[in-house]
């Protein structure tokens, strides 16, 4: 990769941070640095920098050509390297994020179905300038769908013991109405300990039905080998994950276990009640944990009866992650990960607020999704597997994630 230094102009950063036309300074600023990326990239790709003498060179420079780029701030026109004996090749223009393009796709088919408010128009026009047609974005979106489809129903390879699984609502004009459409996702830790989305499926409700769909859509392309799923309690999940992985553990989400208490507590207990609740989930092991709720139940059994109830019923479920070693706890407790993917996925919805039709949800969904997975595949190690599998070994058959069998005591 070239090593680039950037060179700013004294009169620019002038403009940009005290003259009153800073609008014009960023778009300068920026065509000055991308300028100069293009300078370093085909220094790169001939291996000598501009009028160096140097054995390994490979070609020469021979000027530029202007090329017009739309972003954000506006266009920008950069000047790109010709190469006397070859072709300058560059990803530049391609960089532009496939989510990036998922919205926009999805703000012009507002505007073509008339569906779209003023201030989305203006998005669009700014984004993609004013000349756009039904047959452009076909073609935009026959350049981007095969991509998003092909991720989202691609082989999974390996084994995946741990399974993170959560769904999102969002609204999707259809045949005239506007419709709530849930959108079911996870993704996996795999025996290497990365973490990858697995995919996603979009369905009318969180039933048993639905998540039987979406789980056997998962195991046909090649999900296998899981030992532990952690989720809310969605409505028919817990079903449909005793039904797809049988004998797995469930783990309750702890941070939906907690709302869900608070939601059930009258104001002056709420920061009381929770934190001795809190206090249970977070116990060292197992023993501790069942002591700290034996010791809450007598305490506000009387107080509050219901939350006591609540509480109990749900303990195996969200204590769960206790029986596993230590260092895996803290990133098993809670669809957390899940959770702040949802947020990349609502941040560019706000935009939108109403999707003109389900294939744009998959593909803005599926590009967002697309583009977090490659950063995890290609990032850091999440979890440290060997731990896990050593531990895996010494446990009794019976007693084995993915052999439990009276995984769904309820109180």
């Amino acid at each position: 990769m070239a090593h680039l230094q950037i060179t700013l102009d004294e009169q620019l950063l002038h403009h940009l941070f005290i003259g009153n036309e800073k609008d014009s300074a960023m778009d300068d600023l920026l065509e000055m640095i991308l300028n100069q990326v293009l300078n370093a990239q085909a220094s790169e790709q001939i291996n000598a920098e501009k009028y160096e003498r140097s054995e390994k060179r490979t070609d020469y420079r021979n000027g530029s050509y202007p090329h017009q780029l739309k972003t954000r701030v506006g266009t920008l026109t950069l000047n790109v390297p010709r190469l006397r004996n070859g072709h300058f090749s560059t990803d530049l223009f391609h960089r532009y994020q496939r989510s990036e393009q998922a919205l926009v796709l999805s703000l012009m088919e507002m505007v073509i179905n008339g569906v779209s408010t003023r201030r989305v128009s203006r998005i669009t026009e700014t984004l993609c300038g004013t000349d756009f047609s039904k047959t452009t974005v076909s073609e935009l979106c026959g350049h981007l769908d095969p991509i998003v489809e092909g991720w989202n129903n691609r082989p999974l390879k390996g084994r995946f013991p741990f399974l993170i699984v959560d769904a999102v609502y969002t609204k999707v004009r259809e045949n005239g109405r506007v419709r709530s459409r849930g959108v079911l996702i996870s993704y996996g830790i795999n025996e290497e300990g990365y973490r990858t989305i697995l995919g996603l499926k979009i369905d009318d409700s969180e039933s048993t039905e639905a998540w039987n769909s979406y789980f056997s859509w998962l195991k046909a392309r090649g999900l296998k080998g899981v030992d532990v799923v952690v989720s809310d309690d969605h409505g028919g999940l817990v079903s449909a994950v005793q039904r797809a992985f049988q004998g797995a553990t469930w783990q309750r989400c702890q941070e939906h276990f907690l709302r869900n208490v608070r939601d059930r507590l009258p104001k002056p207990l709420k920061h009381e009640v929770a934190d001795q609740v809190r206090a249970i989930l977070h116990a060292p092991d197992v023993d501790t944990a069942q002591t700290l709720l034996h010791s809450f139940l007598k305490a506000y059994q009387e107080k509050a009866p219901r939350i006591t109830e609540f509480v109990e019923t749900a303990f195996d479920d969200v204590t769960a992650v206790l029986s596993l070693p230590e260092p895996y706890r803290r990133r098993l407790r809670t669809t957390n990960g899940m959770e702040r993917l949802n947020e990349e996925f609502r941040r560019r919805e706000k935009v939108i607020r109403i999707f003109p039709n389900q294939d744009s949800v998959v593909r803005l969904m599926g590009a967002v999704l697309m583009e977090q997975d490659e950063k995890w595949v290609s990032g850091r190690r999440y979890l440290k597997m060997d731990d896990y599998f050593d531990w895996k070994a010494k446990q009794p058959r019976s007693a084995k994630p993915g052999k439990v069998t009276t995984l769904y005591p309820k109180g």
